[in-house]
């Protein structure tokens, strides 16, 4: 593979609106270091979405303490293993996680799991993170819910519009503070008198709240799988490898496990009778921690949700939309800003925040376990090729193996293992098991692209060696950029 390093490393840019959208980022463009993906991942989950978690996995999944960390760190392993993966892939070609995951679908087959990825991370996650958010602000300064919410998503909007280098400097410095605040927030839960006893005295485990657990932990921790790349794009094609996976994957990891434990805590001793998830969480802690605390969960929303509309925008772009502007990925995210703030108005009003949330985790697991054994199995049976001709808009290439492989696993998984409010699975409705739905959907997925990878025989790259420098015409729209 040829290599050109260019004399110097870029500069960042964090007040310059970012051009273009995913079109692949030149040597002389990169910058960076590959442990800044530790703050990447670690800050967008210091968030009450994150710490309620575990909170649903004992006062909803019936759970006890230490069977809840055990459901959590098993989810959270998983989807941050599968972080740290997919994030050595951003540097080689300089592309977006979804604009990659052509070589597995095809152009046209693609168009699904950008879609997907679009609604969940620019609409769905988006909503969501500014619920908490404006719940949080609102505790705090007592004013009304939707004007807390106006302000939240103004905020996270303005960072998306600028962009890459914004968010990351964003997020380097929301991780410190955020870090330090949760992190007293949550020695606080565990020093309240009432939770040492709580804790001992609540054992509770099934095997249906145990995989119902880890299935939403895995559905957060891997919620962040199809953005990997778009974060690790801009570094230097001859980075570390290692360190780019061990920085994204432990950030990831650990953040989501030190909060959901915290969660899982504050569950066992909170009050029935409060008003809303966010006060429940600061409700056993000390005034001054409260108020700290609320203050890192409205911040906490806009780390997450910069990423969630930067992602969207990009995974939008990736189903091959033209958008004949310099500034597509700016203008989109200003788009889904707007949506997402309609979507989490509706639901600050109707206060529906409980189970809108847990069935959106386990949603969201639903389609990213199956997408996932797709795009790994392929990029085993590509390894040592180039991707280059593959996944440029006018290449047109085909490859029906991860379509199929896509909806046959998710359809047989989620009719069979689904534990929904709205929709129990044959299986899991007959047999106390939870929901294994991303389990099942993954191994079956995978299982399936191999064999049909093989009968179908889509076209291959050339020797890893001949790659170019720079993937050129992945964008619809990058004669603009």
């Amino acid at each position: 593979m040829t290599v050109t390093t260019p004399d110097r490393i870029a500069a960042a840019h964090p007040a310059s609106i970012e051009p273009g959208g995913i079109e692949a980022i030149p040597a002389d463009k990169r910058h960076g270091s590959p442990w800044q993906l530790l703050a990447t991942w670690t800050a967008p989950n210091l968030e009450f979405a994150t710490v309620f978690v575990g909170f649903i996995a004992v006062a909803y999944f019936g759970l006890g303490f230490w069977q809840t960390i055990a459901a959590v760190v098993l989810g959270n392993a998983l989807g941050a293993l599968t972080q740290g993966v997919l994030s050595t892939w951003g540097p080689r070609e300089g592309l977006a996680q979804l604009a990659l995951s052509r070589t597995a679908f095809g152009l046209r087959g693609n168009i699904l799991p950008a879609a997907l990825n679009t609604i969940m991370a620019g609409l769905g996650w988006f909503a969501v993170n500014s619920v908490s958010g404006a719940l949080a602000l609102a505790t705090l300064t007592g004013m009304p819910a939707w004007l807390a919410l106006v302000i939240i998503v103004v905020l996270e909007v303005a960072v998306a519009f600028v962009g890459h280098d914004l968010v990351q400097v964003f997020e380097r410095y929301a991780s410190i503070v955020l870090g330090i605040i949760f992190l007293i927030a949550t020695i606080a839960v565990f020093a309240n008198a009432g939770t040492g006893p709580a804790i001992a005295s609540h054992q509770d485990f099934s095997v249906a709240g145990f995989t119902l657990a880890a299935s939403a932990a895995f559905g957060y921790a891997a919620g962040w799988n199809p953005y990997a790349a778009d974060y690790s794009r801009y570094l230097p094609k001859d980075v570390s490898r290692a360190q780019v996976g061990w920085a994204a994957g432990l950030g990831n990891f650990v953040s989501c496990t030190v909060l959901m434990a915290g969660g899982a805590a504050a569950a066992l001793i909170a009050s029935p009778k409060v008003a809303s998830p966010t006060s429940a969480y600061v409700a056993g802690m000390p005034t001054w921690i409260a108020g700290m605390a609320l203050v890192a969960i409205a911040i906490g929303a806009i780390a997450a949700n910069a990423l969630n509309i930067y992602s969207g925008a990009m995974s939008f772009l990736a189903a091959g939309v033209k958008i004949p502007f310099a500034l597509r990925r700016a203008i989109i995210a200003v788009g889904f800003g707007v949506l997402g703030f309609v979507i989490a108005l509706i639901a600050v009003l109707n206060e529906a925040f409980y189970s809108s949330y847990e069935n959106f985790l386990l949603v969201i697991a639903y389609w990213i376990a199956p997408w996932l054994g797709v795009v790994l199995v392929d990029r085993i049976l590509r390894r040592r090729t180039s991707i280059a001709s593959l996944i440029p808009d006018k290449a047109k290439y085909r490859n029906p193996a991860g379509i199929i492989s896509l909806v046959v696993a998710g359809a047989i998984s989620i009719w069979l293992f689904s534990n929904q409010t709205f929709y129990t699975g044959l299986v899991a409705g007959g047999a106390p098991i939870g929901d294994l739905t991303p389990l099942v959907g993954f191994v079956l997925a995978g299982l399936l692209y191999w064999g049909l990878f093989l009968a179908f025989r889509p076209k291959l790259g050339g020797p890893l060696s001949e790659e170019p420098d720079v993937v050129v015409g992945v964008d619809a729209a990058d004669e603009v950029a």
